[in-house]
């Protein structure tokens, strides 16, 4: 999948980013969240990272997201591994 076939509360199959910015982590009620960029030749979205993801990636590392969830957010799709997901780096 690339970033332009996002859709709004739609599974991810699978789709593979490289890293441009990463946010500082955040404490929320239920959980540490980070936000990162994330971008393909297609075009980019925004990476949401929980617990224990948080701080594991960095600008310029590629990720690969599994089995995960998208939902759009002030104009911008978000991508996470969701509950059953997993999210991992991988080599460019």
């Amino acid at each position: 999948m690339k970033a332009t076939e996002l859709k709004d509360r739609s599974p991810v199959d699978e789709i593979v980013l490289k890293i441009t910015d990463v946010k500082e982590p955040t404490q929320t009620r239920v959980g540490m969240v980070q936000q990162a960029e994330g971008e393909d030749d297609s075009g980019s979205a925004t990476i949401t990272l929980w617990n224990d993801q948080v701080g594991q990636f960095e600008v310029g590392q590629t990720v690969r997201i599994t089995k995960g969830w998208c939902k759009a957010y002030q104009g911008q799709f978000q991508v996470s591994s969701g509950k059953f997901g997993t999210l991992e780096k991988v080599d460019p």
